[in-house]
């Protein structure tokens, strides 16, 4: 392979995408959300047996990677893979 054929910053993006999804509780949320096109914390919290901290910290984790977004349903918020890519990941990988 040639170092012309290389595009460094594309390569950098793709690591930042699978580290984003490389935590164990992050995978599953990822996944649960896939499964069931979107959710809000609590039933996240629930379903991973998980403080809602814990839950928390790993969503802004995904948000600030741009792969899931929050939609506001009255007092709660539910949250949506929007990143094809990873969606494509949890599809060959479950």
């Amino acid at each position: 392979m040639k170092d012309k054929d290389i595009d460094i910053n594309l390569m950098e993006k793709k690591a930042d995408i699978l580290k984003a999804i490389g935590h164990p509780i992050r995978l599953c949320i990822i996944k649960g959300l896939v499964e069931n096109e979107g959710c809000n914390v609590s039933y996240m919290q629930n379903c991973l047996n998980a403080p809602q901290s814990t839950v928390s910290q790993h969503i802004s984790k995904l948000k600030a990677a741009g792969i899931i977004k929050g939609k506001r349903n009255g007092v709660e918020i539910n949250y949506y893979v929007v990143n094809e890519e990873v969606k494509k990941i949890i599809e060959i990988m479950f």
